[in-house]
């Protein structure tokens, strides 16, 4: 799993930061190429040692970059699959987060390697919403920030508008709320679910 995250976090440095920049970084950590090989093992402190050195070098907290992990994962064309699996999720997007208890399993499908946290909707009153989002001791860091991340921007695949708050972490896992405020607030990316992406 961490070789997948290692990969996605090359993706993100070099599109947004730049060659060099990722370059300098693999080579002060004394990384090989097999750290980023998404369906090889890889030690979850290498993923730590590169976020904290990532984190370091762009003046930026480790928890800001995964919310931009999450963000990117969505709104990419190199990771237009990722997109595609979630949008799969439904016509609209609190059909999307009521997915969110299956996408464990629909990940594993694609990826029998990759384990991804248990995860817990919790429907409230005027369009809250209260995710929780189980440990994932195999990947070695917190993954709810990348959720934040990943919401955000199906938010505005959907054309929703709404508030993410991620309430802390513990022992058991992490908490985000969700308030949806207007479902329907933009435009969203044109999707087909019987066909590849349609350009708008």
């Amino acid at each position: 799993m961490n070789g997948l995250i290692n990969r996605a976090l090359q993706w993100l440095v070099r599109d947004s930061y730049g060659e060099a920049l990722w370059r300098g970084l693999v080579e002060a950590l004394a990384l090989g190429e097999a750290a980023f090989e998404p369906l090889m093992p890889c030690e979850p402190e290498v993923t730590d040692r590169l976020l904290s050195a990532l984190a370091e070098r762009i003046g930026r907290a480790p928890e800001e970059i995964l919310e931009d992990l999450g963000t990117y994962l969505v709104s990419q064309p190199r990771t237009e699959a990722a997109r595609r699996l979630l949008r799969f999720g439904g016509v609209d997007f609190v059909d999307f987060l009521y997915s969110l208890e299956d996408l464990p399993d629909r990940a594993r499908l694609a990826m029998p390697d990759f384990t991804l946290p248990e995860i817990r909707l919790h429907p409230g009153a005027a369009g809250l919403y209260r995710i929780e989002l189980g440990t994932c001791p195999q990947a070695g860091l917190r993954l709810g920030p990348v959720l934040v991340g990943l919401l955000r921007a199906m938010a505005d695949d959907y054309g929703a508008l709404v508030l993410l708050d991620h309430r802390g972490a513990d022992s058991r896992g992490e908490v985000i709320e969700v308030r949806l405020l207007d479902a329907a607030f933009a435009d969203g990316r044109a999707f087909d679910l019987g066909a590849g992406p349609v350009a708008r």
